[in-house]
């Protein structure tokens, strides 16, 4: 199927694979791009080193086009950028946007740039800045989200913007591409699909989780980082809401050490990555410091199985998912969806 978005990134089907942290890793990103989709490495968890590590790894087991997820506050951004253009990697997306400059910079090296946006005014900045397409997530995707849904944000940015959109919040088969492409989407992105598939190295205790899941038990909580973030409903988020503000703050602190820890960031790295969120985003020092619960609150549960003490970033999709398909199997399953749904179609006299 051929779209926009497989022209600029030339892969085979307009499917994307989001960059998920501590769950994007070369296993599935390699696995979605051998099927003819577009697999993102999450790389926000990764040190530098290691993120050029997983590059390679990622190049060692398809020679099909994939990309990059990086941080565009992140202190040490320039560096990943660097990284992304020495090896040669085709496409660099964004969880926020991304400056001017490194827009330029990747651009000047032939790097596909598709930051993602959850309101059109943003799509229209990092349009006006470059970026080659956007990524526009509706309310029913996973992690931090906004309020607007998916069908009501994805038409309104498509009549604002020039370049290809991909649509995400709320797909996870044919159906769903082929209602994306008649909004004027040129593809669809899918996080909690992809996660719940063979490939994916998130334990299986964690994938039974949201296997049982109903559409119900996805909630929206500020709890984490003072965000709106969208996660499984467990008695762990409960209690996350119930607790007080100095138990919160002082888990935030234990956090932010052990991240630290994690990718290599000593204490002067963590302020100026907390002062470029809280420029960013507009931020309270005190939303500043909850962030440090996120990459760990999620390790806990992705990594370490730990559902009784990590949160879950879950699309509202994950209710209607009850398989763990190969990345080949589903994208094949979407695609034949997608066929038959337009096979299926009235015909317009």
């Amino acid at each position: 199927m051929r779209t926009a978005l497989t022209d600029l990134v030339g892969v085979r089907y307009p499917i994307v694979q989001t960059g998920m942290g501590w769950v994007a890793g070369p296993r599935l990103v390699s696995a979605v791009a051998n099927a003819g989709a577009l697999g993102i490495l999450g790389s926000a968890t990764m040190t530098p080193g290691r993120l050029r590590s997983a590059v390679r790894e990622v190049r060692s087991r398809t020679d099909r086009p994939f990309g990059v997820n990086l941080r565009a506050d992140a202190g040490d951004a320039a560096e990943r950028v660097d990284i992304l253009v020495e090896e040669g990697v085709r496409v660099a997306s964004f969880a926020l946007a991304p400056s001017r400059d490194l827009i330029a910079r990747l651009k000047d090296a032939g790097v596909v740039v598709v930051p993602s946006v959850g309101a059109r005014r943003h799509a229209e900045k990092v349009v006006a800045w470059g970026a080659d397409a956007v990524l526009v997530q509706g309310g029913e995707g996973g992690g931090h989200t906004g309020r607007v849904a998916t069908s009501v944000l994805l038409p309104q940015v498509v009549d604002a913007v020039g370049v290809p959109v991909v649509a995400a919040g709320g797909f996870h088969d044919g159906r769903g591409l082929v209602a994306a492409l008649a909004y004027g989407a040129a593809g669809v992105a899918m996080g909690t699909r992809f996660l719940l598939t063979a490939e994916s190295t998130v334990p299986a205790a964690v994938k039974a989780a949201y296997l049982a899941a109903a559409v119900e038990d996805v909630t929206v909580t500020t709890k984490v980082d003072g965000l709106p973030h969208r996660v499984l409903r467990t008695p762990f988020v409960t209690a996350l809401e119930r607790s007080g503000r100095a138990a919160t703050l002082v888990r935030a602190l234990r956090h932010a050490a052990v991240f630290g820890r994690t990718a290599g960031l000593g204490p002067g790295r963590l302020v100026r990555d907390g002062l470029a969120l809280r420029r960013g985003k507009g931020l309270t020092w005190s939303q500043v410091l909850l962030a440090a619960n996120t990459p760990m609150l999620l390790k806990a549960a992705m990594v370490d199985g730990r559902t009784d003490a990590g949160v879950m970033a879950s699309g509202q999709v994950a209710g209607l998912i009850d398989d763990l398909p190969s990345c080949a199997e589903l994208v094949g399953r979407v695609m034949a969806g997608a066929y038959a749904t337009l096979a299926g179609l009235p015909e317009v006299s």
